[in-house]
């Protein structure tokens, strides 16, 4: 297939990683459709400019509004008919959902509901769908491959992402509808939530003020450049899961691929995980100077380390993340720097 003329709804356009895939796409040529809530789970300006910048080109059509409107996903399917759904709208962060559990229940559960039903009622060639690498929860068996047990989830944000993992495989078992689940290890880069550790630490840091550093700095990440991250997800929309009886052996050993559904999980990661003091002089090096560190306990619903095997995706692809974190956090402080003018 060609991306020539085609049509790609985007949940969650205006946050982080939507805002890149969109990006991406339209580089590609597709037509993108762009949905977002513009919520205020953090600064609404970061997202307007997101938006604003996709905007810009023509090819991208904006539409503000919940995934749980009551018919707001089925107009949109019924109107413009895409041929690929990325979906990566929900309510983000682990931390968060521990003090307010509804907004994800309201937009990773009943939001990823009425996708699913507007795709059976107007099916797109392949749905991608974001889930997380905190769905591997408890496992200490590293790295996470796709085929590993994920029962044991230390938040309730992982549990959302692990139900929409199986309430999508139900739909693509009863309707036969292609769908690709992702898992994501610890995005950072540009344009990133001020939320995330990155983008904290880098203002702390130049504000002078200590950061806090988690279980003591005892933790290890799968970091993953943002544009590694997309080209990934852009690349996978080629690899369609197919219904058992109809595709051939893809002769890797580790396919995630349903045996009675066109499904399938794939981690997108480096799978090289960093330790997090490293990743602090990372910052350190780029900001030209050093942290003040206050050292503290594991938080609630944490875990001390993730690290993908990103072999099922290269198999997918052909491509794996390979931006080392030292050239990704210099790109993100570069960007820093330029947005706030400091």
């Amino acid at each position: 297939m060609t991306s020539q003329q085609r049509t790609a709804l985007v949940t969650g356009s205006a946050g982080f990683i939507g805002y890149h895939t969109a990006k991406q796409l339209l580089a590609d040529g597709w037509r993108v459709i762009g949905l977002d809530a513009m919520t205020d789970y953090y600064d609404v300006t970061l997202k307007e400019r997101r938006h604003a910048m996709l905007l810009q080109n023509a090819g991208f059509t904006a539409v503000q509004g919940r995934l749980e409107e009551p018919g707001r996903l089925m107009g949109l399917f019924e109107k413009y008919r895409p041929d690929a759904v990325i979906h990566l709208a929900a309510q983000a962060g682990v931390r968060y959902s521990i003090d307010a559990p509804r907004s994800y229940l309201e937009a990773n559960l009943m939001g990823t509901f009425d996708l699913l039903e507007a795709a059976r009622a107007f099916p797109p060639a392949h749905m991608l769908m974001a889930s997380t690498s905190s769905v591997y929860g408890a496992n200490t068996e590293m790295p996470y491959v796709e085929t590993h047990k994920a029962d044991s989830q230390m938040s309730f944000y992982a549990a959302t992402k692990k139900a929409n993992e199986a309430m999508a495989h139900s739909y693509a078992h009863l309707y036969d509808l292609p769908i690709t689940m992702f898992r994501f290890f610890t995005v950072y880069g540009p344009w990133g939530r001020p939320d995330m550790a990155l983008f904290k630490f880098t203002k702390a840091i130049l504000e002078g003020n200590p950061i806090d550093v988690y279980n003591h700095g005892d933790m290890k990440r799968d970091f993953t450049f943002i544009d590694d991250l997309t080209t990934g997800v852009v690349n996978l929309i080629e690899a369609v899961p197919e219904m058992p009886d109809s595709r051939d052996n893809t002769g890797y050993e580790a396919d995630s691929l349903s045996t009675v559904a066109p499904w399938r999980v794939c981690n997108i990661g480096n799978g090289q995980p960093v330790q997090l003091l490293d990743y602090i002089k990372a910052i350190e090096a780029a900001l030209g100077q050093e942290a003040e560190k206050n050292f503290m306990p594991m938080q609630p619903g944490d875990v001390p380390a993730t690290w993908a095997d990103a072999g099922l995706l290269q198999h997918l692809t052909g491509q794996i993340p390979q931006t080392p974190v030292e050239e990704g956090v210099a790109k993100f402080v570069a960007w820093y720097r330029d947005y706030y003018n400091v």
